[in-house]
């Protein structure tokens, strides 16, 4: 069974649910499908999301609600660039923000020059970001973050402890990080994730970082369902998955098994007996 493209079992503590969204559309988008070259643009350094964008943000947090995976999700990993992080508190966070609430805002109001009101972390999952899962490094301005002490204000709800420099240093304008780089970067985000107690996790991120590294999975599957899993994400896609650790990574405990013989008494199947007496012979 393991060795073809059928059906695989695996166990259930050794799984956790992924939910993958792509940013909605940002303005950098919308001018580079126009002219490749206004990826190239300094105008579009981080971009924000365009109102259209918004507006596609609204609809998966209506459909991220009326399926029940509001309630689920136990954390939102976010890369942290202006797009994935306005995408990431519109979708999963909380209701609107009002200023006597004790609890952080995920995002003040306005940011990006968007006119939306503040977002609330009350009843949301908490939010991290995390430099793994950006875009491709280097080159295109649109793919540079500013500065986390810019975002924290902007987003102080979100936790930026895991970024380790303020600036941007990975960035680089003269030197495009690889394919091959950014694979390797998002196997490594992978094995991240397994260190992580909570059991569904929605990822916000980006187009390059989702394609390139999801063609390193499903090599063992039939082509129709790595074509699924390797097929570009539209803006404001959201696609779940189950990743297996088959090499135990993880340390997880089960939390639904059980020992079984409790209390103790003889248990010997007709099978084991059957085994023992061809031993014995």
């Amino acid at each position: 069974m393991d060795s073809g493209p059928g059906p695989s079992l695996y166990p259930l503590h050794r799984c956790k649910t992924i939910h993958l969204v792509r940013h909605a559309q940002g303005v950098h988008n919308v001018e580079g499908e126009k002219n490749y070259k206004a990826y190239m643009n300094p105008e579009y350094l981080d971009a924000p999301l365009t109102q259209l964008g918004w507006q596609q943000v609204d609809n998966l947090r209506k459909h991220v609600h009326a399926s029940g995976l509001s309630k689920r999700v136990g954390l939102v990993v976010t890369s942290p660039l202006l797009r994935t992080l306005q995408t990431a508190v519109g979708v999963f966070g909380g209701e609107g923000y009002k200023d006597r609430m004790t609890a952080l805002p995920l995002m003040v109001a306005n940011v990006g020059s968007s006119g939306r009101a503040a977002i609330s972390s009350h009843n949301s999952p908490p939010f991290i970001a995390v430099e793994d899962c950006r875009e491709h490094f280097g080159v295109h301005p649109c793919d540079k973050r500013h500065n986390v002490s810019d975002y924290q204000f902007l987003f102080p709800a979100v936790d930026f402890s895991l970024i380790e420099t303020d600036e941007d240093v990975l960035w680089k304008a003269d030197v495009r990080e690889t394919t091959e780089e950014l694979a390797a970067r998002g196997l490594k985000f992978y094995n991240w994730l397994w260190t992580r107690k909570e059991k569904e996790i929605a990822i916000v991120t980006h187009s390059g970082f989702l394609v390139h590294t999801l063609r390193a999975f499903g090599n063992d599957c039939h082509p129709s369902v790595k074509k699924e899993m390797c097929t570009r994400f539209a803006n404001c896609e959201l696609r779940s998955m189950v990743i297996v650790d088959r090499s135990m990574i993880g340390p997880d405990v089960s939390t639904t098994n059980y020992p079984g013989k409790v209390p103790p008494g003889p248990d010997l199947s007709s099978d084991d007996a059957d085994e023992e007496v061809s031993n014995s012979i």
